[in-house]
C-alpha cells in the first residue's frame, strides 16, 4: 500500500530547502564544496526520520553527510530535526540508491551507512536488497580504496546472506557482531534500533571494506555456500 503523503508536506519541505539538495547530479565530483574544511563525504542509504544522520553529524562535524531517501514523508522529518538542531554538514536527497554513479564521482565518497535496509525476503526479491552484488558493485565505484560500508540489521538471516555477498564481491569484513549492544549500547542508534533493542532482538552489524584499486567485480571463491532458505512470505 502506498504511503500517504504527510498533511502540509510539502510546505514543510520547502521550509527546509536550505539543506536539501535538488539536482545531485551538478554536485558530482565537488560534494566537499558545500562544506568548508570538509575532511571527507560519507554516504547514507535511507536516513528514515534522521536519528541517526542527526547523531552522526553532531559527533563528525568535519564530515558532509548526504542522507539519501526516497520516501518524503520520512525525509522531511530528517530535515526538521537538522533544521531545528542547527546542523549545517547533512544534506539530503530525494533519490533513488541506484542512481548512485550520478551522484557521486569514482573514490569521493569515504563511507556508506546501510541501516535496516528493508529485507525483501522473497527469493525473487533478492535483487532489490541494498547488499545485492548489483548495489555493492555501485558503492564499489564511488568508495576510494580504505572506503567502508557500516552495515546494521536486525534480520539474522539477511545477515549472513549479506555476509556471502560482501565477501563475494571482494570486500574485506571486520567488526562482525550478531549482538552489538549485548555489553550495552554501542554507537549511535536509529529509530527502528532503539525500539528493537527494547524488544530484546539482538542487533547484526559489520563493516565492509574495499581493500583493492580494481574494477567491480565479484571475486572467485573455492566454496561458496548456499544463500540461507527464507521462507515465502
Amino acid at each position: 500500500m502506498r504511503m500517504r503523503n504527510k498533511k502540509n508536506l510539502v510546505p514543510r519541505m520547502e521550509k527546509c530547502a536550505a539543506v536539501q539538495v535538488f539536482e545531485p547530479a551538478a554536485l558530482r565530483g565537488s560534494w566537499a564544496s558545500l562544506r568548508p574544511g570538509c575532511a571527507e563525504v560519507r554516504a547514507e542509504m535511507g536516513c528514515g526520520k534522521g536519528q541517526f544522520t542527526a547523531g552522526v553529524a553532531h559527533r563528525d562535524p568535519n564530515v558532509l553527510l548526504v542522507a539519501i531517501e526516497k520516501v518524503p514523508n520520512a525525509m522531511v522529518t530528517a530535515m526538521e530535526r537538522a533544521m531545528a538542531e542547527g546542523i549545517e554538514n547533512v544534506r539530503f536527497i530525494d533519490a533513488d540508491v541506484a542512481t548512485l554513479r550520478d551522484i557521486f564521482a569514482p573514490g569521493e565518497v569515504s563511507a556508506i551507512y546501510i541501516n535496516f535496509p528493508d529485507p525483501w525476503p522473497r527469493k525473487k526479491e533478492q535483487k532489490h536488497r541494498l547488499t545485492a552484488p548489483s548495489f555493492l558493485a555501485m558503492y564499489w565505484d564511488i568508495l576510494p580504496v580504505g572506503g567502508r560500508i557500516e552495515y546494521k540489521t536486525d534480520q539474522a538471516w539477511l545477515f549472513e546472506w549479506s555476509l556471502e555477498q560482501f565477501a563475494y564481491m571482494g570486500y574485506e569484513l571486520r567488526e562482525i557482531t550478531r549482538d552489538l549492544h549485548r555489553d550495552g549500547v554501542t554507537g549511535i542508534m536509529t529509530n527502528y534500533e532503539e525500539r528493537f533493542h527494547a524488544e530484546g532482538v539482538p542487533i547484526c552489524r559489520c563493516v565492509a571494506v574495499k581493500t583493492e584499486d580494481r574494477p567491480a567485480t565479484p571475486v572467485p571463491v573455492k566454496e561458496k555456500k548456499p544463500a540461507p532458505e527464507v521462507p515465502e512470505a
